[in-house]
């Protein structure tokens, strides 16, 4: 197929957004065969099938890099408890927050599990999104931990979408181990670890280091498991304070640090030389009423790669809407519409490990949105306005 009249927005450097004016995209076997300006289109593809875009902008594909769409349940009744005044913390501590959801997750069978997560991931592709990362961790145990990473791997054979799996078993303690942190990590999360890794289930780590979940010296110890397995870790860090948990993914070399809403230089010095993506995700921010925000321009001084993501999750970030992440970027964090942009393409790719999306150029997939737009500016600009007009997943419509 051939992609004619479009304008490009490549993510591929120079200018802004990589944009191509008058641009055309050939694309062969799944992959992208060529791209640039019409007048500069070789020969060899003027015989393929062709659709005339009249100047509509096209996009790499958005990426999803941080989710929780596998889960049971939701956690509506803990949102009034919020706007009567409860903190997330005193949710948390008093059996709320993700010890709920661990609960619906627990008696949910697999197929009511996946009929759940499909239709928030119907959601995301709507809006242009082909590759999605899904976290386990409502489950707690092994057996449930495991049960949600098979629906995961379920999810890309339901649907024209890549997925990438996080085992996030270090995500809280559940109550049978309630005031026993080491002991869980212990005896179920690293062994659930072992047994995700064996069944193939696994292509990252991830961990909530945080006063509400465990320390940089508990999860240090998965993130050892993980290392000795061979599997990239991730983490989410310094949402509610600054434990050191960026630090800690910057020593380990993580593909990601999340949140990070208490982060300060030092983590983002740290963060740069590691080479660690730094994922904002505005939607918790807004729904938890934080007053801190990220250190976007400590980010940007240092050169973070900044990565925007939904962090879809039934407590506190119940939103699938990964324009809306970019329009909340822009409008809370001061980040710009390219930042947000590169957030959801290039960058975002980073924070999986991925190298063969994320931007429009030759070799990568033809993973590909069509947007009704004239400037790709406007995907950050509206909110509640979804302007996808084709997505392309593997060189098909």
């Amino acid at each position: 197929m051939l992609l004619t009249n479009a304008t490009l927005a490549t993510m591929d450097g120079a200018p802004a957004y990589g944009l191509v004016g008058q641009g055309a995209v050939a694309m062969a076997e799944g992959r992208i065969a060529w791209a640039g300006p019409m007048r500069d289109l070789p020969a060899e593809f003027g015989d393929q099938e062709t659709m005339d875009l009249e100047g509509r902008v096209v996009t790499p594909a958005l990426i999803d890099c941080h989710t929780h769409v596998v889960h049971g349940g939701n956690r509506a009744r803990e949102f009034e408890m919020r706007l009567e005044g409860a903190t997330y913390e005193e949710v948390a501590r008093a059996g709320g927050g993700i010890v709920s959801t661990v609960s619906a997750t627990r008696g949910a069978s697999e197929a009511e599990l996946l009929q759940g997560a499909l239709a928030r991931v119907d959601a995301m592709i709507a809006e242009g999104v082909a590759t999605i990362e899904i976290k386990s961790g409502y489950g707690l145990d092994i057996d449930t931990e495991l049960k949600m990473l098979r629906v995961a791997r379920a999810v890309a054979q339901q649907r024209s979408v890549r997925v990438r799996t996080s085992y996030l078993g270090a995500h809280a303690t559940p109550p049978e181990y309630k005031g026993r942190p080491d002991a869980y990590i212990d005896e179920v999360c690293i062994p659930g670890l072992e047994a995700a890794h064996a069944g193939e289930l696994v292509d990252a780590v991830d961990g909530f280091c945080e006063g509400i979940a465990f320390s940089p010296q508990q999860i240090a110890r998965v993130f050892d498991k993980a290392r000795s397995l061979g599997i990239p870790v991730k983490l989410h860090a310094e949402q509610l304070s600054n434990l050191g948990g960026a630090q800690l993914a910057a020593r380990y070399g993580a593909l990601s640090a999340d949140h990070l809403e208490y982060a300060n230089d030092e983590d983002a010095q740290a963060m740069a030389e590691s080479g660690s993506v730094a994922v904002i995700l505005p939607g918790a921010f807004y729904t938890l009423r934080e007053a801190v925000a990220p250190p976007i321009a400590a980010f940007r001084a240092h050169g973070v790669p900044m990565a925007v993501a939904t962090d879809c999750n039934p407590g506190s970030s119940p939103m699938s809407s990964l324009l809306l992440s970019m329009n909340m970027a822009c409008t809370l964090f001061r980040m710009t519409p390219e930042e947000a942009l590169l957030g959801v393409t290039v960058n975002a790719a980073r924070a999986l490990g991925l190298e063969d999306v994320g931007r429009i150029a030759p070799g990568l997939r033809a993973d590909l949105a069509i947007w009704d737009i004239e400037h790709p500016a406007e995907l950050a600009y509206r909110i509640g306005f979804n302007p996808l007009w084709k997505r392309i997943f593997g060189g098909e419509l």
